[in-house]
Formats: structure tokens, sequence, C-alpha cells
């Protein structure tokens, strides 16, 4: 099975996980999905394959030399799709000989996808993209991954003339809210190194990312009726909304690129007596992500004084941390890259991820991890779409990262 074949399969199964869960994974259909992997992964021929209640599924691909480096390489990818866009009823549609110009989705829906909203597209002219009907997402974030690493396998599986060393593959649950990382048994993978497979185009190589952290306000207001409100009513709604002016307006996400971090807010739900803000805290540099965590406090401690103690309650959670300080020390995992792009062809994208994966926290847990493209755009929406022949690429890319860590 071509890697093409392997992704149609793969985004016909919805496996959209949930952030208001309490389980892992956070949806069924991640556990069926899985299950299914681990399926084929043992007809296939792969060794050790296991999945377990979480729905996290390790296989391995054995040594095929009996003298190795004894460094066993790790690739690892997403099984769930994010909820931004839905992930049920996905119809991709393949687009040969791509001619360089708008994409009608859904002539019904009249929905286009625009060379000028997306200047992405004009790369792949003359190649072959698979897209949307308009009306869901694609989920090549990250089922792109997981079939161009069970591509990559079955070539090296057939091929015992290659000589790699031991090679473990990971597929994990729930990475769009979070939580793929949660229950990984980095002891059990066994890897010294690994990569991830997940989202961007063919070439991008990630080993930076945010500090992340998720700030909770509470609100608690003082409701009179409104014909007797003078000097008693506090209203909770428009306290959150004090709170939010008062957040700097340059450092809105809207406002920033690159290296520079941001405080978002997510959500927020109000009445008089009680409003509550979620918001989220991301930046690259560690003293500025402290910065803006101890700005937030002093907002909450100034309403405090304002309107009295309890009036304001914030609530600050560590999500995860910039795993750069964890893959620097071991810069052969960027070198390596480096060298197989240029062997295969493929022109380097060294970016900051501007979010997270699970790599960020494996790498924190032992596992050094940065993270590769997989030739898709983007994501998380109805205009998601990848490149045939990037996904071609991308496997290559893990077959001679395999090969050059024999050496």
């Amino acid at each position: 099975m071509n890697v093409t074949e392997r992704f149609l399969k793969y985004v016909s199964i919805d496996t959209t996980s949930n952030p208001e869960s309490q389980t892992t994974p956070s949806t069924e259909s991640q556990l069926t999905f899985a299950h299914m992997l681990e399926t084929e992964m043992k007809e296939m021929g792969l060794a050790d394959v296991s999945c377990d209640e979480h729905g996290y599924v390790f296989a391995t691909i054995p040594s095929t030399v009996s003298e190795d480096t004894g460094v066993v390489l790790g690739f690892i990818a997403h099984m769930d799709t994010s909820d931004a866009a839905s992930g049920i009823n996905i119809h991709p549609r393949i687009i040969k000989n791509y001619d360089g110009q708008d994409i009608l989705l859904n002539e019904e829906a009249n929905i286009v996808m625009s060379t000028k909203e997306f200047s992405c597209m004009a790369q792949y002219e003359g190649q072959d993209l698979i897209v949307t009907d308009g009306l869901t997402l694609l989920g090549g974030d990250d089922k792109a991954g997981v079939a161009e690493i069970l591509t990559a396998a079955e070539y090296l599986l057939s091929h015992p003339e290659i000589p790699h060393g031991k090679i473990r593959i990971g597929f994990t649950p729930d990475e769009e809210i979070g939580a793929g990382a949660d229950f990984f048994d980095v002891k059990k993978f066994g890897a010294d190194f690994a990569y991830t497979i997940d989202g961007g185009q063919c070439g991008e190589l990630e080993y930076e990312n945010f500090n992340a952290a998720s700030a909770y306000v509470d609100f608690a207001g003082i409701s009179i009726h409104p014909g007797s409100a003078k000097n008693h009513m506090i209203n909770a709604s428009l306290l959150a909304m004090e709170f939010q002016s008062m957040m700097p307006e340059a450092q809105k996400p809207e406002h920033t690129e690159g290296y520079e971090g941001f405080i978002h807010l997510e959500s927020v739900k109000g009445e008089v007596e009680h409003a509550s803000s979620l918001y989220i805290i991301r930046d690259h540099d560690m003293e500025l992500f402290e910065q803006k965590k101890q700005f937030m406090s002093r907002a909450a401690a100034y309403m405090n004084a304002k309107y009295g103690e309890g009036t304001v309650s914030l609530r600050i959670e560590d999500s995860y941390f910039n795993m750069k300080e964890q893959i620097i020390p071991h810069q052969h995992l960027i070198d390596n890259v480096l060298k197989v792009y240029e062997k295969v062809g493929v022109t380097p994208v060294v970016l900051p991820i501007r979010g997270g994966t699970d790599g960020a926290k494996l790498s924190f847990m032992g596992l050094p991890c940065p993270n590769l493209g997989t030739g898709g755009h983007n994501c998380h929406g109805r205009f998601e779409f990848v490149c045939i022949q990037s996904m071609e690429k991308c496997v290559e890319v893990i077959v001679e990262l395999a090969k050059l860590y024999c050496k």
C-alpha cells in the first residue's frame, strides 16, 4: 500500500479529540483507530506491536545489522484530529497536475480555496494535491504523519538489505488537546531519540516551541435588581471585560509572529453573579513567559484591591516548555536532518513552532524529539490540503534517517 492509499484510508475514520472529555483517549473513535493500526502493523510484520488501554500504539522495525551504533531511533505521530472543524464524513479529492489557480472545493456551496488567500498553493503547481470538499478538515494533521511512518516501515521491512538499527514507532492520541504525551511510556518505548512527524510542509524542521500556560480567571459579582442597584451591584461580566482591557494590546496573537509571544483570551462566559475567562499564555523566551504570568497576577491583584479581596481569582497552570534546551545538547538531531534533506533534494525550512507538539513534552520526559513536516498546509480547517509528492518525499526522509543512525 502506498502512502496516498494509506492516507485516504485513514482520513475516512473520524478521530476528533474532545477537550471536555475526562478520559484518555478522549474519544472512543481514537481507540478504534488505534486497534485498526495495531492489526495493520501486525499483518505488516512489525515486531513488538502493542496497543494499551489509553490508545498508545508502539511497534519495532528490527535492526538489519549485527553491529551498529546501538542507538534506537523513534518516529512518532498522533492519531487524533482537531475539533476546530468537522472531522466526520471527510470527502477528499485528488487534483492531478495542479494548475496553480484557485480551487473550487464545493460547487454547491461555492467554497473556493483562493491563491490570493493561501499563497503557499503556488509552490505546488504541476504536482498532485489532496483537498477537502470545503465542509470538513482533511486530517493531514496528523494522519499524513501516520501514513508516512507506516509506509516507510513497510519499505524497510521489504528491503532487509538496507542497513539500519532498531527503529521504534509510536502513535499517540489526544495531541490536539495537549494530552498526547500524558500516558506515553518513554521507558517502554525504548528509543534514545525520536522525531515527531507532524504537520507543516515537507522540509520543515522544528526544535523550538512556545513555553505554554493556561490562565483560569473567575470573577465574583453581586447581583441586585437593576432598579435598586446603585452602589450595590458588581457585574461580574463587566469585571471580565475590565480585566481583558488591562491586557497589552500588542500581545494579542493577531499582532504577533515569529518569536513574539502572546496572551490570548480563548473564551469568556458571564452573568452578573459570576463570570469566567480562559486565557492561554505563550512565549519562546522563558523570562518573557514568566513576565506575562506575573503581569496577569498583578492585574488580578489590582482588581481585588479595587473591588475587594476575592473578587478575582486567578489560577495559572503551566502546560509545556520550549524543547530547545533539551534538543541543543543533541545537535546531531538537527544536523542529520539537514544532511538528509540535502541528500533527497528537500529545501530545509527551520522554524520556531508557534504552538506545541508531543515532542515538547517528550523532550522533557527524557526523549529528545524535534518535529519534521509532513507535506500539509492549512491544518485545523476546511482549506487543509496535502501534496502527494511531498508525502512521498517525507517517506524517503524517514528511510534515510533510519539508515543514517545506523552509522
